[in-house]
């Protein structure tokens, strides 16, 4: 493929450039501190070519881990940064849990539990490297923890699904699939003046981002929680907003497998049988209770109003990663993913959009309403070459690398292959570090291969 191995040296600065003393940055400008999830997808690409930048990655992680098991989505490593940064760590003014740890300030929100799934990739592609072994057998148990308080605190019917209490902790921010909780949250939001408060517009065009109202509802639920002291019963009797996620429940499933296959491997077979008791409530209700047999497809439950929400976003396909889908579920998946939804009416859109192209509220620009993101891609990747859909995969991996090669290392993509020649189409942030990454790793296990 044409530069390739430019654009891969290329990848490496970017992560060079955006690495502080422990950990990586995101992005320096909208994301100066070290976040939940991307540290997953960014350690997952150093895996292949800097295994002790890897391990520091995490490790900085888990040192914002509480004292109850919950992993933060934000660590605020350098409060000089906190200017920068909106919402910060005084508005979360997380101390007002006594799980909170003593030294380091982090938020009180959480992300998609992708940890074990990512430890247990890594360590295969490092052709088993000791090192990340020995990470992995530090990380075993607070893992285990964080997967236990989920259960024990996200879980109020103990089904085996979890929920979300904020859109920020499903990974897909403004998702369509929110609007109509969120605009059924107005008469409880406050005015807050948030063009004033917003830091991130002066980076990124504003058409690009999540719109000033859902950061009304976002800064609600955060001060909602603050007044319960982070309390996850009083949280959960009295929040707006609880949704148990396709995307969330599936990266949990797959990282429960993941600790399974690991457990014996480092010792902790004491903790195979709860972990598989968790995963096996948690794939029969994944596939009785968010399993759309008409649609073809997971979608998400509001346990507020106790009904479905039927929108389709890329998030609906990453139960492929896990073994619960049956034959005729992952052929419906992939239907979808070759069909206009997802590929377009003649083909003419990049795979995979984060939302359902023909929908009337699509959006090819706007952040989680339509663009493509090179994350999601990954683990579409990895679960249908689990599946055995090797060429759609395939598929997936040129397109991303398309985009990258055309645009550069920004945060999402526009889905549309028409565009205007010699304008740049990716969106959000440039040199963000998960493109980055995922690049780097799809290059060294999908292409040089």
């Amino acid at each position: 493929m044409k530069n390739i191995e430019k654009i891969i040296a290329g990848a490496k600065m970017v992560l060079e450039d955006n690495w502080r003393f422990n950990h990586t940055l995101p992005s320096p400008k909208v994301y100066p501190f070290q976040w939940n999830w991307d540290t997953a997808f960014i350690a997952i690409g150093y895996a292949n070519f800097n295994i002790e930048r890897a391990c520091g990655e995490y490790r900085s992680l888990f040192k914002g881990q509480w004292k109850n098991g919950f992993l933060p989505h934000i660590v605020f490593w350098d409060e000089a940064k906190s200017t920068e940064y909106f919402p910060g760590s005084s508005f979360y003014d997380f101390s007002r849990s006594p799980n909170v740890p003593k030294t380091i300030s982090t938020s009180a929100l959480t992300q998609p539990p992708i940890h074990a799934f990512a430890l247990e990739y890594m360590y295969s592609v490092s052709s088993q490297d000791q090192r990340i072994a020995q990470l992995i057998k530090e990380l075993f148990i607070p893992i285990f923890n964080y997967h236990s308080y989920l259960y024990k605190n996200r879980d109020p019917k103990h089904e085996g699904l979890i929920y979300i209490n904020h859109p920020w902790e499903s990974g897909t921010d403004n998702s369509p699939v929110w609007d109509d909780i969120l605009t059924s949250m107005k008469p409880l939001v406050p005015d807050y003046d948030i063009p004033a408060l917003r830091k991130d517009t002066r980076h990124v065009n504003f058409a690009q981002r999540p719109g000033n109202y859902e950061y009304q509802c976002y800064l609600f639920l955060i001060n909602l929680f603050r007044k319960q002291n982070y309390d996850d019963a009083a949280i959960f009797e009295n929040t707006p907003f609880a949704i148990q996620d396709p995307l969330f429940n599936a990266l949990l499933i797959r990282s429960n497998e993941s600790l399974i296959k690991l457990s014996g491997l480092l010792g902790f077979d004491d903790k195979k049988d709860e972990i598989r008791s968790w995963n096996e409530r948690s794939i029969r209700q994944l596939n009785t209770k968010l399993y759309d047999h008409e649609a073809g497809v997971y979608n998400y439950f509001n346990l507020k109003s106790g009904k479905s929400i039927n929108k389709l976003t890329s998030s609906c396909l990453i139960p492929l990663i896990t073994g619960a889908p049956e034959k005729n579920q992952i052929e419906s998946m992939i239907g979808l993913l070759t069909g206009s939804e997802f590929s377009g009416e003649a083909r003419d859109l990049f795979l995979c959009p984060s939302y359902d192209s023909t929908a009337p509220d699509f959006d090819n620009k706007r952040y989680w309403r339509g663009p493509v993101w090179i994350n999601m891609n990954w683990l579409l990747i990895q679960g249908l070459k689990r599946h055995g859909h090797i060429e759609l995969a395939d598929r997936i991996i040129r397109d991303s690398i398309d985009l990258i090669l055309e645009n550069g290392f920004f945060e999402y993509f526009d889905p549309k292959k028409e565009q205007v020649s010699g304008e740049k189409h990716g969106y959000g942030s440039d040199r963000f570090s998960w493109t980055a990454s995922l690049l780097i790793d799809l290059y060294y296990n999908h292409l040089k291969s």
